[in-house]
């Protein structure tokens, strides 16, 4: 008889940037399910800053995509911002600007990173190993 508490149906993943292409690229390269073993995805779309810290600050979401390169404010700094602020902040995936741009995002206290441009083949994978990490260590709602 297993103690593991049941995996949910879905889990929330926040994407923000303030251009709605990014966003769109974004939620078509992870899919509605990363991987076979994980839950199936519901997406919040956000555009501002303001509306990341309203939607992360009420909960329920369980993995944040911020696009760095976003503007006024980019991912990085709310990413920041949310590390600091939100107790047991979800985890946070950034999208760099360029590989080279790893290190800000390690700055920024990113739970990982992929470069432009946005594909699947780096952001499925990527999402998908936060994802397992927010199962493991997921809190009551």
């Amino acid at each position: 008889m297993s103690t593991a508490e049941p995996q949910p149906k879905v889990m929330t993943v926040l994407v923000y940037s303030d251009d709605i292409t990014t966003r769109d690229r974004i939620k078509l390269a992870i899919g509605e399910q990363p991987d076979v073993d994980l839950p199936r995805l519901a997406y919040v779309e956000c555009a501002t800053q303001a509306a990341v810290i309203k939607t992360v600050d009420a909960g329920g979401v369980d993995v944040l995509v911020l696009d760095g390169e976003a503007v006024p404010s980019g991912g990085m700094g709310i990413c920041r911002q949310l590390k600091d602020e939100i107790y047991r902040c979800p985890p946070i995936l950034i999208i760099t600007g360029r590989r080279d741009d790893a290190w800000l995002a390690s700055w920024s206290r990113a739970d990982a990173s992929v470069p432009h441009p946005i594909n699947g083949i780096a952001l499925a994978p990527a999402l998908a190993g936060l994802l397992r990490q927010r199962l493991a260590h997921a809190p009551v709602r």
